[in-house]
């Protein structure tokens, strides 16, 4: 053979090898193929899920999970920036937990496929049950959320290839790239798919998308496929579900020959019942995906459906507002509404053709095992009343982020500000509600905390395109986890538990005859050590002002009567431990600059009720919870319901203590105070590069402003005469580089104790 017709033969190996295997690995295509007998593990019968043991018989099986995302302290959950070495390790600490499943909500980068066959195998030569797999489709949030309707090429089209893509991941038999910039690129060679349970196309679904959908597409009402099929009265958004979940299956038994189930993610805004006016309205409740229009041919599909929920114990609490509307008489709620617009929401919601959901509860669902009212407990009642199919509760959590969002005003189970001791309690409840309910199983959210997620009412205070790099503490969603990332490598560089020895000469910042500063900070707060020679923990009172900003900000409280050298923007009052708290200057409050019309009733942009720059005047500081009261009177104006975030907790934040406190910001010990404020607490907007808000009057809104010292001062109540010295702490940003170490948090070892004790 000459060497030229070598090369060409060369040539088009390569080349034929190559198009196979962009065509096998990249665009999925296969060649059908027959087969006697298809092969599934888990399947579905009324309420239950069961799977094959090894003598072949099928045994009810209580999926008992942890939903695990991709984000990393300094990286975006795009970047899937978590290496195989620690999957393997959060699966042992899982497993040991007492959990059986992990529910993921996209594809990974291959290392967690690697990192679960690794450990899965390894579990199995061992003798040991193995971690189980829910594996989620995600939808991209712009296209679900812009002017697309879910039978749109951008939504439907995506949504199917993406199916497929999972599918062939699970097998090992794709390569592809993820993330923004394709740091996701990965060749998925590991076939977990014996340990893959089901699969969970979808995302919480918008009421505008549902809408939109429903009213575009009248025509498109129907499907009927080899698996799965709609039901005469489906809408067109479930003809779509059912469509997605048949071409799922059909993938998967085709080429591979298996079969799982299929649930999709649903959650409180789109269940399938309809609501009364109140809940309707004040909750935008307004549209339903009902999975029981979706049906399964038992003769082709054999593994079956469950119904997928996200159900949290505060949000949106449908049953408590119904309880809370029926101390409104009907006239009251006429008057409120007016006539037109109440049947106008009447109407909207009869176009639903959905169950009354008042016909699925009973008086004794709202009392749970404890005998307390529980809502949450009857909601889920009638959920498992109402689905013939089982039901999976696949998110329900608590944070323990010091910042709230929502309340739980029956049980206490809150959005935010509970000791991670509380989260576990309140975790261990919300479970046994969950399976006392009868539900088939659940998965908690979540197993780590992520630094990047975003909390309706701190959003509007941070530079989103930042988060990733500080740990915002005020922001509540990101401390859903059981495993936290403290700043540092291998330790806090400070604990507020009364210990001075992490304490150095080179700390001191403001020394005022008897008293004195010392402070540091991390990636999560500002730490401050103040000394006070004699000081009385019960009677005497500490001023700190503290000055950030340069173009606001007052040289005397008039409310607390003392004055300083500098324009402060805060004031810390230190006195006692049950009324110590943070307050700012009238200029410089974010909740009236933002919520003003919720919370004052007046717009301060106007220039007769622009605070002035200057303004003596300091305030609590408050977070917003509820926006407007269920009805609200002209005479009840402002409608808004917050509390004060403002005030200090005492406590020891050292999570190696025995009274550990989780949410503690202050101790005394002696003569010395330690103190920790978050960063969004001081307005910064984003501490990795020191930038805080600037004049919400002097830019309309929030700008940030690029700051590189603050001052603090320190005086007591003795100094009212004398204005309060103030000396520059220099502040320089960490940029992109964060440190973090893990650390389980008290209601990871609450639960395991819980749920290992359990069959």
């Amino acid at each position: 053979m000459t060497l030229k017709k070598f090369i060409i033969l060369v040539s088009i190996t390569v080349l034929v090898l190559f198009t196979g295997y962009q065509a096998y690995y990249r665009l999925g295509i296969y060649l059908p193929q027959h087969r006697e007998k298809l092969d599934y593990f888990m399947t579905t019968q009324g309420k239950e899920i069961l799977k094959r043991g090894e003598d072949g018989k099928f045994a009810p099986f209580e999926i008992r999970g942890v939903d695990l995302g991709s984000g990393y302290p300094g990286e975006w959950a795009v970047d899937f920036a978590i290496d195989k070495k620690t999957y393997k390790r959060w699966f042992g600490y899982i497993q040991d937990l007492g959990a059986n499943t992990i529910r993921i909500y996209t594809i990974h980068h291959q290392d967690f496929y690697d990192a679960f066959f690794e450990y899965n195998s390894q579990r199995e030569k061992e003798g040991e049950e193995p971690l189980y797999l829910l594996h989620g489709v995600w939808v991209n949030d712009y296209v679900a959320n812009s002017h697309n309707s879910a039978f749109d090429g951008a939504f439907l089209d995506t949504f199917l290839e993406d199916c497929r893509t999972v599918v062939d991941v699970i097998h090992g038999k794709a390569s592809l790239k993820l993330g923004y910039q394709g740091e996701g690129s990965g060749t998925y060679r590991h076939d977990v798919s014996r340990w893959v349970i089901g699969y969970l196309p979808g995302v919480e679904w918008e009421n505008t998308l549902v809408e939109y959908t429903n009213q575009i597409n009248e025509n498109k009402a129907g499907y009927t496929g080899r698996y799965l099929f709609t039901a005469e009265n489906a809408s067109p958004f479930e003809t779509m579900l059912a469509m997605v979940g048949d071409k799922l299956i059909e993938y998967e038994t085709e080429r591979y020959g298996q079969q799982r189930m299929v649930a999709f993610s649903n959650w409180p805004t789109t269940d399938p019942f309809a609501y009364p006016l109140l809940v309707s309205d004040t909750r935008s409740k307004v549209n339903c995906v009902d999975v029981e229009h979706i049906l399964s041919n038992d003769e082709t599909y054999f593994s079956g459906m469950f119904a997928s929920y996200h159900i949290y114990p505060y949000f949106p609490d449908y049953i408590n507002i119904m309880r809370e509307g029926e101390q409104h008489p009907q006239e009251e709620i006429l008057e409120h509404y007016g006539r037109m617009h109440k049947e106008l929401l009447e109407y909207r919601t009869s176009l639903l053709k959905a169950p009354r959901i008042e016909d699925y509860l009973r008086k004794e669902d709202y009392y749970d095992g404890r005998g307390r009212l529980n809502t949450y407990y009857a909601y889920l009642k009638a959920l498992n009343r109402y689905h013939t199919i089982p039901v999976v509760i696949t998110e329900y959590g608590i944070t323990t982020g010091r910042g709230m969002a929502q309340q739980d005003v029956n049980t206490g189970r809150n959005q935010g500000h509970v000791t991670e001791q509380e989260q576990g309690k309140g975790l261990i409840e919300c479970y046994e509600d969950i399976m006392a309910s009868g539900c088939a199983g659940s998965c908690l959210f979540s197993w780590q905390d992520e630094w990047f997620k975003r909390t309706w009412n701190t959003m509007y205070a941070v530079d989103m395109s930042k988060t990733p790099y500080w740990s915002d503490y005020q922001t509540n969603e990101q401390f859903f986890g059981i495993m936290t990332f403290d700043p540092g490598r291998e330790k806090s560089v400070c604990y507020v538990d009364g210990n001075l020895s992490e304490w150095e000469e080179e700390d001191l910042v403001v020394q005022n005859g008897d008293m004195t500063i010392s402070m540091k900070y991390d990636e999560k707060c500002v730490y401050f050590l103040v000394y006070k020679e004699g000081f009385d923990q019960v009677t005497d009172t500490l001023y700190i002002p503290i000055d950030t900003n340069p173009k606001v900000g007052s040289t005397y409280a008039e409310n607390e009567d003392i004055a300083f050298e500098n324009a402060a923007d805060f004031l810390m009052v230190i006195h006692g431990k049950n009324d110590s708290r943070l307050l700012v200057q009238e200029r410089y409050e974010v909740l009236m600059s933002i919520y003003h019309e919720e919370y004052y009733a007046i717009n301060p942009y106007y220039k007769e009720n622009t605070p002035e720059a200057d303004s003596p005047l300091f305030k609590r500081i408050h977070m917003p919870l509820k926006l407007k009261s269920l009805l609200p009177k002209v005479k009840d104006i402002p409608t808004g319901i917050s509390y004060e975030t403002g005030k200090l907790r005492y406590g020891n934040a050292n999570p190696e203590a025995e009274d550990f406190d989780s949410l503690a910001d202050f101790i005394f010990s002696g003569d010395y105070i330690e103190i920790r404020i978050p960063w969004q607490l001081l307005n910064f907007s984003n501490p990795s590069e020191m930038m805080i808000h600037d004049d919400y009057y002097g830019c309309y809104g929030i700008e940030n402003l690029q700051i590189d010292e603050m001052y603090v001062g320190i005086g007591s109540a003795e100094d009212t005469r004398y204005r309060i010295r103030m000396t520059a702490l220099p502040l320089k940003g960490w940029g992109k580089h964060v440190t973090s170490h893990e650390r389980l948090k008290s209601s990871y070892y609450m639960l395991k104790d819980y749920w290992t004790s359990l069959k």
